[in-house]
């Protein structure tokens, strides 16, 4: 075994088929479960207090009896940067979908399209490619093609401090905790998110977030 699947699911019959999924994609992880926020994170906590056999990816459960798994998304991906961290959800919706990639989730799966189609996709990642859904990605495709043109002071080039702030913000990091990893103060850093916004013409963290997965930063 090379590492760990942790699948976040409340419904037993759900979680047992993503984790099977997760199984013939992912032969070299061993799946683990949690039913709630609450579980996943007391796995998490034991999880860092043994031999930490790397944990390399989660599956996490928008609807969850005890909160939003968004929430989880956005603690994991602030402190375990490097696991890969994948949306399995009914909700098909804008709100839902940014709100997850906002938070720091480098894929979204529909739960419509059954155990074989997950697996198939969640295979890819073999290859470097991000877990999508089709609907998901066209959904994507169609918000990148109605966005109106940019303005001309925002030609969406950005220098490479200027990029490191928007993928570490895409991670779902706050401004301060940019600051320290950049080595900047909190001030600098809101400076360079302002010049982000401007240059690539977006006014929110979920858009900046698509714009960072469109450049491959996620």
């Amino acid at each position: 075994m090379s590492g760990i699947c942790l699948v976040v699911e409340d419904q037993p019959a759900v979680a047992q088929w993503i984790g099977e999924a997760a199984s013939t994609a992912l032969p070299d992880q061993r799946i683990e479960y949690a039913d709630s926020l609450a579980a996943a994170r007391a796995w998490v906590a034991a999880w860092e207090r043994s031999d930490r056999e790397p944990l390399e990816t989660v599956i996490v459960d928008l609807g969850l009896p005890d909160g939003n798994g968004a929430d989880l998304i956005r603690d994991l991906a602030r402190d375990l940067p490097l696991t890969e961290i994948i949306v399995a959800t009914i909700y098909d919706d804008d709100h839902h979908l940014f709100e997850a990639l906002a938070a720091g989730a480098r894929g979204y799966l529909l739960k419509d399209q059954g155990p074989q189609g997950m697996a198939r996709i969640l295979a890819r990642m073999r290859n470097g490619e991000p877990p999508l859904s089709p609907a998901i990605a066209r959904r994507l495709l169609t918000h990148f093609q109605q966005r109106p043109p940019e303005p001309e002071d925002g030609d969406g080039k950005l220098t490479k401090r200027e990029t490191e702030t928007l993928a570490l913000l895409a991670r779902g990091l706050t401004t301060a905790e940019v600051g320290k990893v950049l080595g900047l103060s909190q001030a600098t850093i809101a400076t360079y998110v302002k010049v982000v916004y401007r240059k690539l013409n977006v006014s929110s963290r979920a858009e900046a977030t698509l714009q960072a997965v469109r450049r491959g930063l996620l």
